[in-house]
């Protein structure tokens, strides 16, 4: 069974490229652009992986993260920030959430995939 990743970015042109990527690389991969709208997301399906920016309306990628987390069928779902925020506060922040890796924007899709390897 392949594993699912679930993408939450609002520019358009980034879940594109992130979702050709792990296509590409065999995961199956479903994509929302706000917090809020990812949060509809999990409804029990198995999400093996989230990938979130953090500059988000609606809700952002931190505040997502800490709504996945108290949700007890995704408590242990790993999270990827992938953003263009590099500051040690929101890193720290993020890690304190639960988020496991940080991903600064623009990326490499090798590192991209590498990370993902490791997480999902």
């Amino acid at each position: 069974m392949n594993k699912t990743i679930l993408i939450v970015d609002d520019s358009p042109s980034v879940r594109q490229v992130v979702e050709f990527t792990l296509t590409e690389a065999g995961y199956n991969v479903i994509s929302a652009d706000d917090g809020a709208t990812a949060l509809e997301l999990l409804n029990g399906q198995k999400i093996h992986l989230i990938v979130s920016d953090v500059n988000m309306p609606i809700m952002d990628g931190l505040t997502f993260a800490e709504n996945v987390k108290k949700n007890e069928a995704y408590a242990f779902t790993p999270i990827l920030m992938l953003t263009t925020e590099s500051g040690k506060e929101l890193k720290e922040k993020g890690k304190a959430i639960g988020v496991k890796a940080w991903l600064v924007k623009p990326f490499k899709p090798n590192l991209l995939l590498s990370a993902v390897s490791k997480l999902a």
